[in-house]
C-alpha cells in the first residue's frame, strides 16, 4: 500500500510539477487552456450556456471531436493504471468525452483489477491524478466526465451492495429506491466517479428475456415512479444519472438476447404507453443529464441512427438536456446488424446527424473520432452539426461543476463515506422488503424455533455467493448465503444440516429440456443423500432456482422451469411427507406450477444482495414478516407469453365454455401469480374509500382519493395499498386497468391508517387516433386493492365536458 501511494504521490508532484512552471490554478477559478487569460469559459459567475458557447468557439475540430467518445477504463482499452509519457501520442491527448469504468476492478474481469480500486481514497486520489492529466496536458484542459455502472449500487471494488433491479422493484418503496440513488451518488462522487449509468427503465414484459433480472418490472407506471426516486437520489449528490436503454430495447423478438436484441414487434401506441412512458415520465419530472441509446431497431430503424427517437423524442418532446451516449457496439450494429449503412463510417454519420452526443464500444475510440474528422472535411457531415453534439456533452461537465472543481475536493474522505455501517443496515433492509410470499399453506411460515429440533438446508442455491454478486453492480464485498444467514439465526438449539443435493444445471443443459435425459448414478445419488437427511429433519428449506450464468445479459431462457435436476429433487423432498418451504432465487419468473401445487410454502427472495441470507432467514424464523409484491406476473406456461400487465380487454381471457365463438379446454389460463400479488404473515382490511370530489370538469383540477388500511393480525406487516383506474368508454381501446398509485405502509397489530393518493386528470389521459395524449370526458372506475386482481374498494367518477 506504501509503494501504491507513493507512486501516486509521486505521480502528482511531477505533474505538479509541469503546471508550477505557470499556474494554471488561481483564486476561484483554473486557467484551462493555459493562455494566461481568464476567458468567459473559466469565469464561474458566467451563465452556462455562454461559457459553452466560448469553450466551443476556441476548440479545434480534433478537440471537438474527442469530446464525442468514451474511453473505456483500464483493463478494457486503457492499458495503462496511471497516465504515461505515451498518452501525448494516443488519440486523447486532445481530450475526451468520458473514461468509463476506470479502476473499478471487477472480479470477472482479471485485466481490470488493480491496486488502485481499494482503499476508497487510493481511488479518489488516482482519478485526480488521471483528471490533473487531462487538464494541465492537453492544450484546452477540459475535464472527462468519469462514468460507471450503477444499478444495484455502484459497480466498484467494495461499494455498497444492493439486491438486483428485479429485488428492488418488488419493494415498491420509493423513499428506499431515492436512497438507493443518493448512496451510490454519494459513493460515486467519493471515490470521482461523475455519472452513473443508472437506472434501467425497460419495461420487463417477457419473463424469457435475459436481462429481466436487470429491471424493476413489467408496469411502465411503477418504473417511471421508481426509475424518477433513483435520478433523484443520485443526482442529489451532484453526480449525473444517464437512463438505459433507449428506446424499446426490453422486448426484441421472441424474447431473444444475445446477438439477437432485435425487431421489437411493438405497434406505435404500445410503443409510447408501454416503452416510452417511464422514459418520458422521468425525463419530464427528474431532469436526468444523461441518456443511452439501444442498439435495437424499431419498425426497421436502428434507433441510435433515429433522429424521431434521438431528437424528435428525447429533445423536442420529452425536453432532455443532457447527452446522448451509445450502448457498446450501437453504432457499429447500424452497419454489421442491421444493414443500413454499409461501413462503420456512413453508421457514424448517421448516429451523429440523428443526436448522438458520445459513441461508445469496447474498442479504441480512435476509429470512431477519425470519421468524425474525414466526414467534416469531406463535406458529408456539417460542422455545425458536430458544434451542437459537442455542445451537449460541454453543457452536462458545467452543470457538474468540473470547470469549477474538476477534483475530488478531499480523497481521503471516500475511507468514510464509501460502505459505511449504516449503508449496510440499508442494505439489508432493502433486501427485506424485497422478499415477496407466494404461498404459505395452513401458516407453515414462520418456523418456530422452539418446535425445531433439525432443519435440512437443501439446494443448489442454498450455500451458493455468485448471484448475489450479479452485473453492473459492487464487487468483492463479503457475502452470507442462506444456509449461513439460517445457521445464524437457528438458535443453539437447533441442529441444521446441509446437502446440495444437485448442481443447478445438469450437464447437456439447456438441450435436456426439450430432450429429457434419464438422470446419471451421480445425480441418483445426490438426490438419496439429500432425502436420507430429510428423513430426519421436522422441515425441509429447499433453496432452487437461477445463478448469474442462468439468468442476465446475452442468457435468455427457452424455458421457464426449474433448470437441471431441481424440480426432480423438489419431489423426491416433498416425497418424504416432511414439511417443505420452497426458497426462490431468481432472476425471472419461473412457471413453478407443481411447487404451487403441492409445496406449503415458498419465499421469492429473487436475486439478493451479499446480505441476502441474513434477510431471507430473518422472514423464514418471523423475524421480518415479508411485505414485497411481484413486478412482474408469473405465468403458468411459456406457451402464455405475452402474458402481463397492463393488458387490453379480453387478451388475457380464458376459453369460453359455450356460445357463438366456440368452446374448449385446450389451454392453461390465467397467471400463476398476478402483478402486484404478495402474501403477508398478518393480513390487512381495506375501508372508507373516500374519493373529492365525484364528479370533476375537463381539465379543472385533481381528485383526491383516502381510504383506510387495518392490520387485523396478529403481527407487525407491511402492506402496499395500489391504486388502479378503469376507462369505462374510450375512443380508442385502453387498457383493462392501470396502476395509478401505490403506497408500501407499516402497521402494528390492530394499527389503521389512512393512506392518501392525489390523482392528476393527465393520470387518466389516452393516446386517441392521433397518438396524442389526451383526457377524454367519461366516466371511469377508482379501485384500491392488495394486487392488481385483489381490488377491495371501488368507485366512480365522472369528468365533464
Amino acid at each position: 500500500m506504501k509503494k501504491t501511494l507513493v507512486f501516486i504521490c509521486s505521480t502528482v508532484m511531477a505533474l505538479t510539477g509541469i503546471a508550477q512552471q505557470k499556474t494554471i490554478y488561481h483564486n476561484g477559478w483554473i486557467d484551462f487552456n493555459k493562455n494566461g487569460v481568464k476567458d468567459l469559459f473559466e469565469d464561474r459567475t458566467q451563465p452556462i450556456g455562454k461559457r459553452v458557447e466560448n469553450l466551443l468557439s476556441l476548440m479545434t475540430l480534433d478537440e471537438k471531436t474527442c469530446q464525442l467518445a468514451t474511453l473505456y477504463g483500464y483493463g478494457r482499452v486503457l492499458k495503462d493504471e496511471m497516465p504515461t509519457a505515451a498518452w501525448k501520442t494516443e488519440i486523447w491527448k486532445d481530450g475526451i468525452a468520458n473514461i468509463d469504468e476506470e479502476l473499478n476492478s471487477l472480479p470477472n474481469n482479471k485485466k481490470a483489477q488493480t491496486r488502485y480500486s481499494f482503499p476508497y481514497s487510493t481511488h479518489a486520489e488516482a482519478i485526480n491524478t488521471i483528471q490533473k492529466w487531462f487538464i494541465e496536458e492537453t492544450r484546452m484542459g477540459i475535464p472527462v466526465d468519469f462514468t460507471n455502472e450503477g444499478i444495484h449500487g455502484l459497480c466498484h471494488d467494495r461499494a455498497t451492495p444492493l439486491p438486483a433491479p428485479i429485488s428492488i422493484g418488488s419493494t415498491w418503496n420509493r423513499e428506499l429506491v431515492r436512497i438507493a440513488g443518493e448512496t451510490a451518488g454519494r459513493e460515486a462522487k467519493a471515490l470521482g466517479y461523475t455519472n452513473i449509468y443508472a437506472p434501467i427503465l425497460d419495461p420487463a414484459r417477457d419473463p424469457r428475456w435475459g436481462r429481466v433480472v436487470e429491471c424493476y418490472g413489467e408496469d411502465p407506471f411503477h418504473i417511471a415512479e421508481l426509475g424518477k426516486q433513483m435520478v433523484n437520489g443520485i443526482q442529489s449528490q451532484g453526480v449525473a444519472a444517464t437512463l438505459k436503454h433507449f428506446a424499446v430495447y426490453s422486448i426484441p423478438k421472441g424474447g431473444r438476447d444475445g446477438n439477437a436484441r432485435t425487431d421489437p414487434h411493438v405497434a406505435p401506441r404500445e410503443m409510447h404507453q408501454l416503452y416510452l412512458y417511464p422514459f418520458e415520465r422521468v425525463i419530464r419530472e427528474a431532469k436526468p443529464l444523461g441518456v443511452m441509446s439501444s442498439y435495437n431497431d424499431w419498425d426497421g430503424v436502428p434507433v441510435t441512427g433515429s433522429s424521431y427517437f434521438l431528437t424528435e423524442l428525447l429533445r423536442k418532446q420529452y425536453g432532455f438536456n443532457g447527452y446522448v451516449v451509445s450502448d457498446s457496439r450501437a453504432v457499429e450494429f447500424i452497419a454489421s446488424k442491421h444493414r443500413v449503412a454499409a461501413d462503420l463510417k456512413e453508421a457514424t454519420r448517421m448516429a451523429v446527424e440523428a443526436g448522438l452526443n458520445v459513441w461508445c464500444d469496447f474498442a479504441t475510440p480512435a476509429t470512431y473520432i477519425n470519421n468524425v474528422r474525414e466526414l467534416v472535411k469531406e463535406k458529408k457531415l456539417s460542422i455545425e452539426t458536430v458544434n451542437q453534439r459537442v455542445r451537449d456533452v460541454l453543457r452536462v461537465k458545467f452543470m457538474l461543476g468540473l470547470f469549477d472543481q474538476p477534483y475530488v475536493a478531499d480523497p481521503k474522505a471516500a475511507d468514510k463515506l464509501v460502505h459505511t455501517q449504516k449503508d449496510d443496515a440499508f442494505a439489508l433492509q432493502i433486501n427485506r422488503e424485497s422478499l415477496v410470499l407466494l404461498k404459505n399453506k395452513n401458516a407453515l411460515l414462520p418456523l418456530n424455533r422452539s418446535e425445531l429440533k433439525n432443519i435440512l438446508v437443501t439446494g443448489p442455491l442454498a450455500d451458493a455467493e455468485s448471484h448475489t454478486i450479479s452485473r453492473y453492480g459492487p464487487s468483492n464485498n463479503p457475502v452470507t448465503s442462506v444456509l449461513k444467514g439460517i445457521r445464524q439465526l437457528a438458535g443453539s438449539n437447533v441442529q441444521v444440516s446441509y446437502e446440495k443435493g444437485c448442481e443447478i444445471v445438469n450437464e447437456g443443459w439447456p438441450e435436456t429440456e426439450i430432450i429429457p435425459t434419464p438422470l446419471t448414478n451421480q445425480e441418483q445419488e445426490d438426490i438419496r443423500k439429500a432425502v436420507e437427511k430429510a428423513r430426519t429433519a421436522d422441515v425441509i428449506i429447499a433453496v432452487l432456482g437461477e445463478d448469474e450464468k442462468r439468468v442476465g445479459e446475452s442468457l435468455t431462457r427457452t424455458s421457464l422451469d426449474l433448470p437441471g435436476r431441481q424440480q426432480q429433487l423438489l419431489e423426491a423432498l416433498y416425497a418424504t411427507g416432511k414439511p417443505v418451504v420452497l426458497v426462490l432465487i431468481n432472476g425471472q419468473p419461473l412457471t413453478i406450477n407443481w411447487a404451487n401445487k403441492y409445496v406449503p410454502s415458498i419465499l421469492e427472495a429473487w436475486f439478493p444482495g451479499p446480505s441476502g441470507g441474513t434477510a431471507i432467514a430473518e422472514a423464514l424464523f418471523g423475524d421480518y414478516n415479508p411485505g414485497g409484491k411481484l413486478a412482474m406476473t408469473f405465468p403458468k406456461s411459456i406457451g402464455q407469453i405475452e402474458l402481463n400487465f397492463p393488458y387490453k380487454p379480453g387478451s388475457q381471457a380464458g376459453q369460453p365454455s359455450e356460445g357463438d365463438n366456440g368452446y374448449g379446454k385446450t389451454s392453461v389460463n390465467g397467471p400463476l401469480y398476478p402483478f402486484g400479488y404478495g402474501l403477508s404473515y398478518t393480513s390487512f382490511a381495506y375501508s372508507n374509500l373516500t374519493v373529492t370530489p365525484g364528479e370533476r370538469r375537463l381539465n379543472s383540477g385533481e381528485f383526491e382519493i383516502s381510504a383506510t388500511i387495518s392490520n387485523t393480525g396478529k403481527v407487525k406487516g407491511d402492506e402496499v395499498v395500489q391504486l388502479y383506474v378503469k376507462d369505462m368508454v374510450s375512443s380508442v381501446t385502453t387498457y383493462d386497468l392501470q396502476l395509478r398509485g401505490f403506497e408500501r405502509i407499516t402497521l402494528q397489530p390492530g394499527e389503521s391508517k389512512t393512506v392518501h393518493f392525489t390523482l392528476k386528470q393527465q393520470d387518466l389521459a389516452l393516446l386517441n387516433e392521433k397518438l396524442k395524449y389526451v383526457t377524454e370526458p367519461g366516466e371511469f372506475e377508482i379501485m384500491l386493492g392488495s394486487s392488481s386482481t385483489d381490488l377491495r374498494l371501488k368507485q366512480k367518477i365522472n369528468i365533464k365536458n
